[in-house]
């Protein structure tokens, strides 16, 4: 059997703005099953400009299929991973550790902060060397879902 290539990370386009948001969207669905979805409906607007901005700035970094269509994204700001989703379909393929490892080795990611109801995304950072630096009691929107704020402690 022949090894599957390494997935190439690119710089989303405008053009594939749509199907990112579709990617968060079910990517959320399947792991964020404490966010109701009145939660998600006032997350929604925000995503939509924050992943227009982060693309037109050029920190929009995604995973392709082979027909060139984006599978899952990242954003980097400042040395933090501030957003990593992958589409339900392809978790467990690697594609979030792709990303990771793109984030910590090219971009210099250093942070991350996870929900701490996210349990797993909290092992997956984990696992690839992220340690917990300290707790906020409410999300950035002052909504009641504790953030853990992450540091790398080892290269992944």
């Amino acid at each position: 059997m022949t090894p599957s290539p390494i997935p190439q990370v690119s710089l989303a386009h405008a053009a594939d703005l749509p199907r990112l948001f579709d990617v968060w969207h079910l990517s959320v669905r399947a792991t964020h099953d404490f966010l109701a979805d009145s939660d998600i409906g006032v997350l929604m607007p925000f995503v939509r400009d924050e992943l227009a901005r982060v693309a037109a700035e050029g920190l929009l970094h995604v995973l392709r299929a082979a027909d060139g269509v984006p599978y899952a994204f990242l954003c980097v700001e400042h040395a933090k991973i501030e957003m990593l989703f992958v589409h339900p379909d392809r978790r467990g393929s690697g594609a979030g550790r792709t990303l990771v490892r793109h984030a910590i080795g090219s971009l210099h990611a250093t942070a991350v902060d996870v929900n701490e109801h996210n349990t797993q995304a909290h092992g997956f950072y984990r696992h690839l060397g992220f340690i917990e630096e300290n707790r906020s009691e409410r999300d950035p929107f002052g909504q009641p879902f504790p953030i853990l704020h992450l540091k790398l402690a080892k290269m992944a």
